[in-house]
């Protein structure tokens, strides 16, 4: 019997200390994220990514040597495979380092598949992430000799009832004093030219923490962007920023709250509880408290099913 191919579609990161300058070679290759002239991008991508080798290992070297997200990642698609059944197969596609997408589909041609959904893990959408990873997957998919069937795509789900309830229950359980905390929502900055083009990540990004603290009235509380890399104007206002105003405003009580990201990474463990916890001590922050990211929360892996079988019915429809 056929089943349906699920493609877990995610960022990636190095899974070693040498992983780290081929890791941001491959980032800064990708014209869908970074806008240098085609012709001379991966000579500029080799460029960049060998002087920026360094200073990015030593982030990694605070985790522990690598990235978590490959592993977080593939416990998710375990997790799901377990709810979806043996009539699906779930695999793991990275956009910048492995399991590649060209890894991802071998693994799923294994099986006999007659369909094809792609389930980024990115809840809302920007043509630098969910729109990058389709871009990929198609090229692979066209070139490599693989069966052709159908394909299916999931494009966002930021104001999905369960993400909400997920996101919602994940705070209450890591902060049970929630009320006397300023809530700080961090998400990862884009270049403004790329908001201007009509991309919806920002509306989708505002929208998912508006429908969050409908359920924690009177909690006050911003939305900051972070991870903003070269000269050119990024979405605002930055997270550190706002970190330094709220310390003036005399906060003492700070919760971050990462709402782009579902695996923990170098903007999450390095970025968030490095960089920006210690910026909030040295202020006179008294209590700085990030909140993980969902991983395998049992209302995100329903939300994970519950996208899965939606598409199927949708496409069932047509």
């Amino acid at each position: 019997m056929a089943k349906t191919g699920i493609v877990l579609l995610n960022m990636g990161g190095p899974d070693s200390l040498d992983a780290v300058e081929p890791f941001l070679y491959n980032l800064f290759s990708d014209h869908d994220i970074i806008r240098i002239p085609r012709p001379i991008q991966k000579p500029v991508a080799k460029l960049i990514s060998k002087l920026r080798a360094k200073k990015t290992r030593h982030y990694y070297e605070l985790m522990g040597g690598k990235s978590p997200q490959r592993e977080q990642t593939e416990e998710q698609a375990r997790e799901l495979q377990k709810l979806l059944g043996e009539s699906y197969k779930v695999v793991v596609a990275m956009r910048y380092w492995h399991p590649f997408t060209e890894e991802a589909l071998r693994e799923l041609f294994k099986e006999d598949v007659d369909k094809i959904i792609l389930l980024p893990l990115y809840p809302q959408f920007s043509t630098t992430t969910t729109g990058s990873s389709f871009n990929e997957f198609y090229r692979v998919y066209s070139k490599g000799n693989f069966p052709k069937v159908p394909v299916i795509e999931v494009r966002s789900y930021h104001d999905h009832p369960l993400y909400i309830e997920a996101m919602v229950d994940n705070i209450r359980r890591h902060l049970p004093d929630y009320k006397d905390f300023y809530f700080l929502f961090s998400a990862h900055s884009l270049p403004m030219y790329v908001i201007e083009e009509g991309d919806p990540y920002q509306r989708q990004i505002e929208e998912t923490v508006k429908l969050i603290m409908e359920n924690f009235e009177g909690v006050p509380y911003k939305l900051g962007y972070q991870s903003k890399v070269g000269p050119i104007k990024w979405l605002q206002p930055m997270t550190d920023e706002l970190i330094k105003d709220l310390a003036r405003e005399g906060v003492k009580n700070l919760a971050v709250i990462p709402v782009s990201f579902v695996c923990e990474h170098s903007e999450t463990l390095y970025e968030l509880d490095h960089q920006y916890g210690n910026l909030a001590r040295q202020l006179g922050i008294e209590n700085y408290v990030r909140i993980p990211t969902l991983r395998t929360h049992p209302l995100f892996m329903e939300t994970l099913k519950n996208l899965v079988l939606s598409a199927e019915r949708k496409n069932e429809g047509t």
